[in-house]
C-alpha cells in the first residue's frame, strides 16, 4: 500500500482530485488530502500544506495549476516522495528542475489512467 498525497483534494465529486482519492482507495492505496480550505476530504483529515503530512510518502499527485504550486514546492521536497505525478493541466517545467535537484522523480500522467492500466 502506497501513501499518496493528493494536492488539491476536494469534497466536490465532480473534481478529478476526488475521483483520484476514491480510486486510490479502491486500488489499495492510502490517499492523504492536502487542501487548506477544508478539515477533511472523504473522511480523511486534510492538511493545509504538504510538509504537514506525517510519516513517509511514496507519491504526490498534483491537482492544482502551476501558479499555486510554487508556494508548496518546498513542502513537497521536504516530504521526499519517490515521485510526483503532474496530472493534465498541472504540468510545470519550472518545478521539474527543483524536483530533479532533490532527486525526486516526476512524470506528466493521469493518476486515474495509471491506476486503471496497472502502471501506478
Amino acid at each position: 500500500m502506497e501513501r499518496v498525497v493528493v494536492i488539491g483534494a476536494s469534497n466536490n465529486p465532480e473534481r478529478y482530485s476526488q475521483k483520484a482519492m476514491l480510486m486510490l482507495r479502491e486500488y489499495g492505496h492510502q490517499p492523504i488530502p492536502v487542501a487548506p480550505a477544508v478539515a477533511e476530504v472523504l473522511g480523511e483529515p486534510a492538511y493545509a500544506v504538504p510538509d504537514a503530512v506525517p510519516g513517509p510518502v511514496d507519491t504526490v499527485t498534483m491537482y492544482i495549476g502551476p501558479a499555486r504550486q510554487a508556494a508548496l514546492l518546498d513542502g513537497i521536497v521536504a516530504l521526499a516522495p519517490r515521485r510526483v505525478i503532474f496530472n493534465p493541466g498541472t504540468e510545470n517545467p519550472e518545478a521539474y528542475a527543483r524536483l530533479d535537484a532533490a532527486g525526486i522523480d516526476h512524470e506528466e500522467a493521469c493518476t486515474l489512467v495509471l491506476l486503471r492500466s496497472g502502471q501506478f
